[in-house]
């Protein structure tokens, strides 16, 4: 079992506060990223976590037990870095076993369970070489594999893909998921890269300034974001958000540009109408809910990403089908799935979330 609970958890450095009173509690056997732009603390909570930094508020509970004040080694969570930390003197074999060496695990227990672990992840044949003779995604799995022979409660992963080039890290995230579903281990994974989190996790956590800004599946997140933060963080490329209003008749007016027959839950006046570019469409000028002129367009092979200017909306980016006959400089109307658009209130949060 490998449970993980944070309760009223903090991290203060003098008067300034990193973590603030955060409450999280990740299950057995659940993978959870966190993401959230640099420097909004989840790195942090990634080592308070492991006992790398002192917890100044709060508790951590491992497997229910209180581990605030635990030594990294008595938590017995595995933590894969950024940078590879392997020892350049050592073969793949030597480093993947250098825990179970400290342990002082018996030599047969230990070269069964390295064995293991390289077939796996597939070092087998590579397990007489030093990382000088290995690519930047073998290094990577040797760490990892450093990590599964000790068999943790848990495994924390702390940007461990951000140094591999773009087709590496592709195959690396299909790594790390076969190895989740083949484990079935706890694990938690920080990065910065929300389509990392959108393609890893059973569970996101949005973290901005030391806080959760909400948390929940990658589809819950990006068809129902909480806030406007969450809103544009998660998504590539970002959700529009327009301007809007209720006008006198109930309906919502779109700054004068437009109108749309959406439901007004409450009371709650909404200040902007945010849209995913899949959940508008290209057409005719007349018709649509607004209209604007093509400014440019980006050709995406399978689709095109079509930036219209849309008057006091702004700059509106429609994704529309490769052979769409609309060019640039040409009028359009832009048509918005009502059912998939979402509303925001002047505080930023989600009207009717």
């Amino acid at each position: 079992m490998g449970t993980i609970s944070l309760r009223k958890a903090g991290k203060r450095y003098g008067a300034v506060e990193i973590i603030r009173e955060l409450d999280l509690e990740i299950a057995d056997g659940e993978f959870v990223v966190i993401v959230g732009p640099s420097g909004c603390g989840k790195s942090t909570l990634l080592r308070m976590i492991a006992g790398l930094e002192a917890t100044t508020d709060g508790q951590i509970l491992i497997n229910g037990r209180d581990a605030t004040s635990a030594s990294p080694v008595d938590r017995q969570l595995a933590m894969v870095f950024q940078s590879y930390a392997l020892y350049p003197h050592m073969t793949v074999r030597q480093n993947m076993g250098f825990g179970l060496r400290l342990a002082k695990v018996p030599s047969a227990t230990a070269r069964a369970k390295i064995e293991a672990a390289a077939e796996t992840l597939k070092l087998t044949p590579l397990l007489d070489r030093y990382p000088k003779e290995l690519s930047g995604g073998q290094r990577q799995r040797v760490a990892i594999g450093r990590a599964i022979v000790r068999e943790p409660v848990g495994f924390l992963f702390d940007e461990p893909l951000s140094n591999l080039d773009a087709a590496l890290r592709v195959d690396m995230r299909l790594e790390i998921a076969k190895l989740h579903r083949t484990l079935g281990a706890t694990m938690i994974y920080v990065t910065h890269d929300q389509v990392e989190a959108m393609t890893l996790a059973d569970r996101i956590v949005v973290m901005k300034d030391g806080r959760i800004m909400q948390q929940g599946s990658p589809r819950d997140l990006y068809e129902k974001p909480a806030n406007l933060f969450v809103a544009q963080f998660i998504g590539s490329p970002k959700m529009n958000l327009l301007p809007c209003r209720r006008d006198q008749g109930g309906r919502l007016d779109l700054s004068g540009e437009g109108d749309l027959a959406l439901p007004m839950p409450g009371t709650v006046e909404p200040e902007k109408l945010g849209a995913r570019p899949e959940h508008l469409a290209l057409v005719a000028p007349e018709t649509g809910h607004c209209r604007g002129v093509i400014e440019a367009s980006e050709y995406l092979g399978g689709n095109m990403s079509v930036f219209v200017r849309a008057g006091r909306l702004g700059l509106i980016n429609v994704s529309a089908p490769a052979d769409t006959p609309f060019r640039v400089g040409e009028a359009v109307g832009i048509r918005i799935d009502e059912s998939r658009s979402s509303l925001f209130d002047g505080t930023g949060a989600a009207i009717g979330a």
